[in-house]
């Protein structure tokens, strides 16, 4: 392999988070005696931590007759429907929802996947036929990943709790997404040999076979209906799922709210809604920066919220991110993963269930897709292809790659296809072409695994209303021209929000917050590196025993801590992706 004298290197010191390990199950004969083992045959073990019986009960169940045995995590929207189903009554079913999946298992095999509304990861042993399947919900809410050591595969929900099975060496394809889009995209992990199920499918042992239960595709409806008509569908979905998104009746929830058209879209819903006392929470990081605190005052002061407000530090940011990375699986550059923690763990101390409005933008047409529509109207002018210009939009380290990665770390990817290709080609309208790389890549890779993973490390229940299945459906029935049109983006959300399917729905946002520009959450990151953590970050990147040094050069990083050359001040950016893969690296080290 390649880079094998850097394996024994000390690397600068990180303190390592010790979190907690969830459940494995092992395909393949392994010692009975190995620790935890809650349940196993000659081919399958179940191993889950020893605490308490609860959490067993909740992630591992037994078909009514004994013939399925499923292990996973489970939340399910339609649990009443479902028991109806089976001709249980549901005052009476006291199991979990994972012993729920095992029975309708029991009953319909593979085609009960049609009828489960919700996030889930599975593995299921169908103790008679000898078959293995691994599960994942249709949008990738819930990760599930394998790997193979020996003759053993393991499989886990998330990535750490393989350290002990997996390879030490990168995937090199891997980083050189992570270096372009800020998360690996697609089936891949940053580690050789360890995969993630994509959503949707359903993956078999011994047959290797990859099944898709549920594609994304775009099926346009009612063209000649008015934007009304398409704004009173979103809105009685959206009425729906928040209403089954929310705890009982009687428990507090909470809305992470930044005052942009999503987050206060679901606040406001969440409000006219729910009975109990709505939380919501904000951040800002000091009077060096701007911020949307008007606007997410505003919003809470409308809906009679009660708003928490919580500073971050430049320092908070900096000494939190080994922890934050701690908890991911891959690496994520995205600047939030830290307040997302913090912000979580304030919001724990009022509430379980804390709900987002992530998944507007790659739902309903968002503004970053404009450079993308410039590009197919212009791109013979720039020469510049589809591909180039998708890479190029994340901002991130597209175009530095050939002088950012090593000669033969840049030999060995250069050619490599890239998961997007597909979709880029695809025939549907170019807006939903990109609407449904963010939904499927960025969605299932980024946005989702990091409110899965941080709310979880929070004690939080994280939902996100706007990327519900149905909701991810029913926006690729809509008209492209009723979601980004020009200058205005997510149209029929606004006119769902603001008018609804009665006038006794209208008037639940401040018309400031429906025709406000979008401005997206900055987190001041350019000023972090250039005032708050310039040595900090030289320590970091630029140490000869850095666990980046066998992949990248140093000189490219040099020059943007010097910020030479900083015209688009995109330095910050480039710098915060570069530190959290250092630091997930090494968190991440397995012991020697």
């Amino acid at each position: 392999m390649l880079f094998d004298a850097f394996k024994n290197r000390k690397s600068p010191k990180i303190e390592v988070i010790k979190t907690e390990l969830t459940w494995r199950v092992a395909w393949g004969t392994i010692d009975k005696n190995h620790q935890d083992i809650a349940w196993q045959d000659e081919k399958v073990s179940v191993i889950l931590p020893r605490t308490a019986s609860e959490f067993r009960t909740e992630k591992l169940a037994i078909s009514s007759r004994g013939r399925f045995v499923v292990v996973g995590d489970v939340w399910l929207t339609n649990r009443v429907q479902l028991l109806q189903k089976l001709g249980i009554e549901p005052d009476s079913f006291k199991g979990s929802f994972l012993q729920l999946v095992a029975n309708l298992w029991e009953r319909w095999g593979n085609e009960c996947l049609s009828q489960l509304v919700g996030m889930f990861a599975l593995v299921v042993w169908d103790r008679e036929k000898q078959v293995l399947r691994l599960v994942r919900d249709r949008i990738g809410v819930r990760t599930l990943y394998y790997t193979t050591t020996g003759s053993v595969r393991w499989i886990a929900p998330q990535l750490r709790t393989l350290s002990p099975h997996r390879s030490s060496d990168l995937d090199l394809v891997a980083l050189r997404d992570y270096l372009c889009c800020a998360f690996v995209p697609g089936e891949r992990t940053l580690w050789e040999q360890v995969r993630e199920l994509r959503p949707g499918t359903v993956l078999e042992f011994p047959s290797h076979k990859v099944k898709a239960y549920w594609q994304l595709q775009e099926q346009i409806i009612a063209i000649d209906q008015p934007l009304a008509w398409h704004g009173d569908r979103l809105r009685e979905l959206l009425d729906q799922v928040v209403q089954e998104y929310l705890p009982p009746a009687n428990e507090p929830v909470g809305v992470f709210l930044s005052g942009g058209l999503d987050s206060s879209s679901i606040t406001a819903l969440v409000a006219k809604i729910h009975k109990a006392p709505v939380h919501t929470f904000s951040i800002h990081f000091g009077s060096e920066c701007p911020n949307e605190l008007e606007f997410s005052s505003l919003v809470a002061s409308h809906c009679q919220t009660q708003h928490h407000i919580l500073e971050i530090t430049f320092k908070d940011m900096w000494s939190r991110l080994p922890e934050t990375m701690a908890y991911l699986d891959d690496p994520i550059g995205d600047p939030l993963t830290v307040p997302n923690l913090l912000l979580g763990r304030l919001a724990r101390e009022s509430v379980e269930v804390v709900l987002n409005g992530e998944g507007g933008d790659p739902c309903f047409g968002g503004p970053k897709n404009q450079p993308m529509l410039i590009n197919s109207l212009y791109g013979s002018v720039t020469n510049q292809d589809a591909l180039q210009a998708y890479l190029i939009s994340f901002q991130k380290c597209a175009v530095d790659l050939p002088q950012l990665l090593k000669p033969e770390v840049w030999t060995a990817v250069q050619t490599a296809p890239w998961v997007f290709e597909e979709d880029l080609s695809s025939q549907a309208s170019y807006l939903n072409r990109l609407m449904a790389m963010n939904i499927k890549f960025k969605g299932a890779d980024q946005i989702l695994t990091k409110v899965s993973n941080l709310t979880q490390a929070a004690l939080l229940h994280g939902r996100s209303p706007l990327f519900d299945q149905r909701v991810v459906d029913l926006s690729m029935e809509i008209p492209p021209k009723y979601k980004l049109s020009g200058v205005e983006e997510k149209a029929v959300l606004k006119q769902a929000i603001t008018y609804g399917t009665s006038p006794t729905n209208a008037d639940i946002l401040p018309d400031a917050i429906i025709h406000r520009p979008k401005s997206g959450m900055m987190v001041p990151v350019q000023l972090g590196f250039r005032k708050y953590w310039q040595q900090e970050a030289r320590d970091l990147l630029l140490n000869r025993n850095a666990a980046i040094i066998p992949y990248l050069n140093q000189l490219p990083i040099r020059n943007w801590l010097n910020y030479q050359g900083d015209t688009w001040s995109r330095y910050g950016v480039k710098l915060w992706l570069l530190a959290s893969l250092e630091i997930w690296l090494q968190v991440n080290q397995k012991a020697q």
